[in-house]
């Protein structure tokens, strides 16, 4: 696939992990950014150098850092935009 430096970055993907994160890449009703979460943790996992994954999912080498730091300590359920860091919405004032 792509030619480039090898990444230090090193990741484990288990079974079920790949089955959900293959899972989104097909889905229809899945959000276009956690499809390409799913993809980015791929090809980590397979290897890919990091600057043609950023290329290729199209979001900055800094952030294919940020998604794999998010991943690995808790997995497919770490990237879910539930999960992801978002904020509720403020709750109203009676």
């Amino acid at each position: 696939m792509a030619h480039g430096r090898k990444s230090a970055l090193t990741m484990h993907v288990t079974p079920a992990q790949r089955h959900t994160l293959l899972a989104w890449q097909r889905a229809t009703t899945v959000s276009a950014g956690l499809a390409r979460r799913g993809r980015l943790i791929f090809l980590v996992a397979d290897g890919v150098p990091l600057a043609p994954i950023a290329a290729i999912v199209g979001i900055r080498r800094r952030f294919v850092y940020t998604w794999v730091r998010r991943f690995v300590p808790e997995g497919v359920a770490r990237m879910t935009p539930v999960n992801c860091g978002a904020t509720a919405p403020p709750a109203a004032v009676a």
